[in-house]
């Protein structure tokens, strides 16, 4: 049996499909023709956010299962998957502890003018601690935007650590850990001194946070996204930036090419390159998780996991 293995994963999740007697292929490009040209006779692939097209679906003569390296799927056309009766599956929470740290390292990079102050040291600018005002997170209102794994464990830093008070905007969310929730999206960003954004890409989400949302956050509030990109309107936030009425922000993710863009003329803009998900721990855990979804599925078992069990059910039945 053969696993192709579309984008890098850590070497551990080789090792586990190795011990299970399952070939690892490793994609030398993450192209959909590449890997249409690869994925003929393998049993299954494991895709990180290069998801898999309609069209490398169609030329995989074997496939039995998707593993998504991460919880995003969105890459990967379950339509044409179910069609073919094969299941998707991805790894839900195993990445939120590293990206909920990358959140608060983002929310006090920005308070302090961390990322500015090495720029401008290493540039010999003077001045710096001058040119701006920072704060402290200690004592003042955080409000998390979404309130899955992620938002709940960086809600818990900052009420532990900084005694921060926590609200919380989340329509679908059936509690929110005791922590106050907030009725309007509004009502939480003309109290928040911080806003983190943790809400999934839906259609009702894109650009989620707007030029009327951005009017209604509180004047030098700190904005943080390690959510998706597009749930933001970057050129609104460039506005509310120039205007003062958000003081700094950390994107983790963004448009392509934002970081050459109108946000680049702001210093006090955080840009990492969607580092969330990317430290040793995390990368073990999700390699391993989605290695061990493929094994079971080879084993013929259903992933827990699985995005399109609906869908495979409907299939099933009209069989």
């Amino acid at each position: 049996m053969k696993c192709l293995i579309i984008q890098p994963i850590h070497e551990e999740g080789h090792a586990l499909l190795r011990a299970e007697g399952i070939e690892p292929v490793r994609c030398p490009a993450a192209d959909m023709a590449t890997v249409a040209g690869l994925i003929g006779d393998c049993d299954a692939v494991i895709t990180r956010d290069a998801g898999l097209s309609p069209e490398a679906i169609a030329a995989a003569g074997c496939l039995r299962v998707i593993s998504v390296h991460g919880s995003g799927h969105d890459a990967v056309d379950k339509d044409a998957a179910s069609a073919r009766g094969i299941p998707v599956c991805n790894m839900p929470g195993a990445n939120s502890r590293s990206v909920a740290e990358l959140a608060l390292g983002l929310a006090l990079a920005a308070a302090r003018g961390i990322a500015g102050g090495d720029r401008a040291e290493r540039a010999g600018q003077k001045g710096f601690r001058e040119s701006a005002s920072f704060i402290e997170l200690q004592g003042k209102t955080a409000l998390i935007a979404g309130w899955g794994n992620i938002g709940r464990q960086l809600a818990a830093m900052l009420d532990l650590a900084f005694g921060m008070t926590v609200l919380v905007y989340s329509p679908r969310a059936a509690e929110t850990g005791g922590y106050e929730r907030v009725a309007t999206l509004e009502e939480g960003l003309g109290r928040a001194d911080l806003v983190s954004l943790h809400t999934p890409m839906r259609p009702e989400t894109r650009h989620m946070m707007n030029a009327a949302r951005f009017a209604a956050m509180k004047p030098g509030a700190i904005l943080v996204n390690t959510a998706r990109q597009g749930i933001l309107d970057e050129a609104a936030l460039a506005g509310a930036l120039a205007s003062g009425q958000v003081a700094a922000a950390g994107l983790d993710v963004y448009e392509h090419g934002a970081p050459e863009g109108p946000l680049a003329a702001f210093p006090q803009v955080i840009f990492t390159p969607h580092l969330g998900a990317t430290t040793e721990e995390a990368l073990i855990r999700v390699a391993r998780g989605a290695a061990a979804n493929v094994v079971t599925a080879l084993k013929g078992g259903l992933p827990a996991t699985c995005v399109n069990a609906d869908q495979l059910g409907a299939k099933a039945a009209g069989a």
